[in-house]
């Protein structure tokens, strides 16, 4: 029975825990067993966490006997890139730069991940200092390819595609910059989810380009991958009931992502779309040039900030690096630094424009799930797609009606009901985490029309937890064309509150 577990995905092998049909011990023991006698194995992990794989597992054995799981993935083992700290292991971001590196204490995501349950396997191998898309790494290992063992797997995440892929770990944390989550993924017939910046923590992560660094799961299925980013944001995750393509608008974006496609890929995303139109997708040619003029920055912004990150660890000994790698951070000292500022306004402005060419404001039919894209003003900041529900906690000292059209520094002013006025954020600060409360104000609260009176009345009662004013975090901006609700209205929510969205 054992031999089926390797190419289950993580929910199943979760639904089988919870069912008392898998032991999490003797599942995790079956992982360890076939890591240690695999002949790829030494080319997917750089190290692993035996001791604390068995006694994290005997944790989940003993909840799923007592009826007390946290979750689905409570006692399924994963794998984690080797820039994830982990406690007491040393985390060495597949450099001989960082060698013997051995935090103490672990990343904040595997910190969340653990307490939803998950097992850790080990530490996977990676490009070196995660700068690389091919996965190729001669300083510590290259792991292999699904559909050729004798190839490169893609990277960054190149460990961390090629357990899943080979069997050697039910689901992977990578991380993605420029597409280390993507590329990996789609090489080993994956799913990938690259996030949008600042929806995970990356405290504790070795960076690459920290403005641009991201976290994300690797796995068998898109429901895997939805339940692995519920674990790391230590929220419920998204729930993928009855979920469907019908009315879905997909962008097929034509500028740069299709340049120079080969036959056979260019006929097997052709393939792809079909399937999503058949499936009730309406599927949208999008050219988008500000796309490739922002892709025309990536080399400034990414080398300028990676090699001012590294310099010094770089310089001390770069004999130790792969001379590739070596190479590709030392540009970034060509980058001037007025260049640089200069790189970065144009690409706030680029990403303005993305935002107007593809957000639409909610229809009428979709007001108590009203979704977001993300991409700058008038989006969440940072957020992916953010579903609002019913169920948000409002602080009654923060209801307040935006009047549209008074300038108040970066955005619009409005004015409290009390008088006071209060300032419209678009863009809240990534360091701001204070609080665990999602806030409406009273004119927002009209974009939930069927919301019961009882709800209604406990849901504008102060919570209290972030005391007067706007609570720092997030702001969901409502920007309907007609209603009740004022162009500007939002919701504040802190990045950690997303509990309260995902339900």
């Amino acid at each position: 029975m054992s031999g089926t577990w390797f190419h289950m995905t993580a929910a199943d092998l979760g639904r089988e825990i919870g069912k008392g049909r898998i032991n999490p011990v003797e599942l995790t023991e079956a992982f360890l067993e076939r890591i240690e006698t695999h002949p790829l194995a030494p080319r997917v992990y750089a190290r692993m966490t035996e001791t604390r794989a068995r006694g994290e597992a005997m944790g989940a054995a003993t909840r799923a006997k007592q009826g007390f799981r946290r979750g689905l993935l409570d006692g399924v083992p994963i794998s984690w890139k080797d820039l994830f700290d982990t406690a007491g292991v040393a985390t060495e971001a597949g450099s001989a730069l960082l060698r013997g590196r051995t935090p103490d204490r672990d990343a904040a995501v595997l910190e969340q991940a653990t307490l939803a349950g998950t097992v850790c396997l080990g530490k996977t191998h990676m490009s070196e200092l995660a700068f690389s898309g091919l996965g190729m790494n001669p300083v510590t290992a290259s792991p292999p390819c699904l559909n050729d063992d004798k190839a490169v797997s893609g990277g960054s995440s190149s460990g961390a595609a090629a357990s899943v892929a080979f069997g050697l770990a039910p689901a992977a944390i990578g991380s993605d910059t420029g597409g280390s989550v993507r590329v990996p993924a789609a090489w080993n017939d994956l799913v990938g989810l690259k996030t949008t910046s600042d929806l995970l923590p990356l405290d504790g992560v070795v960076p690459l380009c920290e403005r641009f660094d991201t976290i994300g799961p690797l796995a068998h299925s898109v429901e895997d991958c939805a339940l692995l980013l519920g674990a790391l944001q230590s929220a419920p995750p998204v729930d993928l009931t009855g979920a469907e393509l019908g009315g879905a608008r997909i962008a097929v974006l034509e500028t740069v992502a299709l340049d120079d496609m080969r036959q056979a890929p260019a006929k097997g995303f052709d393939d792809a779309c079909a399937r999503l139109t058949r499936a009730g997708a309406r599927l949208e040619r999008l050219a988008a040039p500000e796309v490739a003029e922002a892709m025309g920055l990536a080399a400034a912004l990414f080398t300028a900030e990676a090699y001012g990150i590294w310099r010094d660890t770089i310089e001390t000994a770069p004999e130790k690096m792969f001379s590739r790698i070596l190479e590709r951070f030392r540009s970034g000292a060509q980058v001037a630094a007025a260049d640089y500022v200069a790189g970065w306004r144009r690409l706030e402005v680029l990403r303005r424009q993305w935002v107007a060419r593809t957000w639409r404001p909610p229809t009428a039919a979709s007001r108590t799930e009203t979704r977001f894209s993300a991409m700058g003003s008038g989006a969440p900041d940072g957020m992916g797609s953010v579903a609002v529900r019913r169920d948000l906690l409002v602080d009654a000292a923060d209801h307040h009606r935006l009047k549209g059209g008074q300038q108040f520094g970066d955005g619009r002013r409005g004015d409290a009901e009390g008088g006071a006025q209060r300032q419209r954020r678009a863009h809240i600060p990534a360091d701001h985490r204070a609080g665990d409360d999602a806030h409406l104000s009273t004119e927002a609260l009209r974009e939930i029309p069927d919301l019961p009176a009882l709800d209604r009345q406990r849901l504008v009662q102060p919570c209290g937890a972030l005391g007067t004013g706007c609570p720092a975090g997030r702001a969901v901006t409502f920007a309907p064309a007609e209603g009740p609700v004022g162009k500007g209205d939002e919701a504040f929510f802190s990045a950690s509150s997303r509990r309260a969205l995902a339900t």
